[in-house]
């Protein structure tokens, strides 16, 4: 039997399934991949709106990952970098802090900002010391602790953890009280250090495009919902059967598998929704933080602070919301405009568009970076991938579809021996 022969089937054309398939393909094999929706992507979207690049949630490219580094082509992507730093709206003002041995730009503002005390930023220089040093295996192996715990254990002042860490690390983690994992918070923050957050300038989509584009011998078939896996059969939502020799489940396995209904993966939710200004209120590619503790917004990106593909001609806001507290619909479009409004100065905002996103991120409680091949295996043929294997990133995700492609092939690797 040839390889071209073997009947590899990955469900869900995502970061994951892509990666999937692009390492089948390098060993010869021509895999098929089933997708539910109309393009390939999965969260990672971007839509063209009133003529504004609108992503399916406030997403960045850490440009240090090193998995994004193996597969993607960074020039080609076009990548538009952001300002180590952020932007925090406090008490009617703003000020900016950020990394001023990356950027020297920020010195003077980090210096004289009203954020923390100079101990807290001596200890900000002090993490990020200790983070290069320190390796991504040992990152993962060390006993973890929430992220709050793990900063006040640091001797971080409540005012810093309050006007910086919680607003910038809840639009990362997309939960407010700082409960996620301490490996996660030191990994990210490491990836921040030794690199930049990016957006290609078409987009978060270009980053599946680009992986899609890579393919020669894979077939996608799109508006293809699959309603449940057995060892060698996929069975479709329109009650078609397809035989296969390999499965790879590259999106949440749970409600496909039998004897895994009661494992469904938890999920952290977000909304984002994107306004047209006139103006921009923060002129540099800065995040804009609101560290206010009842406020909804939590924060806010000038995406044409950034080179953009396409631009409508005025200024594209984006506004992440973590909590939304139960407003929905124009209750809660009102509610942010009005925010805009009294914290951050935005007078004028035109709606555009509102993402809610249930599922943003895999609410995991072990996580992992790597997994070996034999351990992404469910059954003798059938094999996971995702990000919810190992923890809710990008560079998690290529992560689990290299190792579950890996997996087919050292199964495959016994059967040519």
């Amino acid at each position: 039997m040839n390889k071209q022969d073997y009947k590899i089937h990955i469900i869900g054309a995502g970061i994951s399934g892509l990666i999937a398939a692009t390492v089948l393909e390098k060993h010869g094999y021509s895999p098929v991949l089933i997708e539910a929706s109309e393009r390939v992507g999965g969260r990672v979207k971007t839509d063209i709106i009133n003529g504004y690049q609108l992503d399916h949630g406030f997403q960045v490219l850490l440009t240090a990952y090193p998995a994004a580094q193996k597969y993607l082509d960074y020039n080609a992507l076009e990548l538009q970098n952001f300002l180590p730093g952020a932007s925090i709206f406090k008490n009617g003002k703003q000020e900016v802090i950020g990394d001023p041995l990356r950027d020297a730009s920020l010195l003077f503002s980090t210096l004289f900002a009203n954020i923390g005390t100079v101990a807290d930023k001596l200890k900000i220089l002090k993490l990020n010391t200790s983070l290069k040093k320190k390796s991504i295996d040992e990152i993962f192996s060390d006993e973890a602790q929430t992220t709050f715990s793990y900063l006040t254990d640091l001797g971080f002042s409540s005012e810093i953890i309050n006007d910086f860490f919680t607003p910038f690390f809840s639009g990362i983690f997309l939960e407010n009280k700082l409960e996620t994992s301490s490996r996660m918070f030191e990994f990210v923050y490491k990836m921040f250090g030794e690199g930049n957050a990016a957006l290609p300038k078409g987009g978060i989509e270009e980053i599946p495009k680009q992986l899609l584009h890579q393919l020669k011998n894979t077939v996608i078939k799109y508006n293809t919902s699959v309603s449940s896996i057995s060892d060698s059969k996929i069975l479709l939502a329109d009650g078609q059967e397809i035989e296969s020799d390999f499965i790879i489940i590259a999106t949440e396995a749970s409600n496909l598998i039998q004897n895994l209904k009661n494992q469904a993966i938890e999920w952290q939710s977000c909304d984002t929704l994107y306004f047209e200004t006139e103006n921009r209120t923060i002129k540099k590619p800065l995040i804009g933080l609101i560290p206010v503790k009842d406020a909804i917004i939590n924060n806010i990106f000038y995406h044409t602070s950034l080179k953009t593909a396409i631009n409508a001609g005025k200024e594209l806001l984006s506004v992440t919301v973590v909590d939304n507290q139960g407003l929905t619909g124009k209750a809660l479009i009102d509610q942010v405009q009005a925010e805009l409004n009294e914290l951050c100065g935005i007078t004028s905002s035109t709606f555009i568009k509102h993402y809610s996103i249930p599922k943003s991120l895999p609410k995991l409680n072990d996580l992992h970076y790597e997994i070996s091949p034999s351990e992404t295996r469910l059954k003798e043929t059938v094999y996971l991938a995702g990000d919810l294997q190992l923890n809710g990133s990008l560079n998690a995700a290529m992560i689990a579809g290299e190792k579950a492609a890996l997996g087919v092939l050292e199964n495959l690797q016994g059967i040519f021996k």
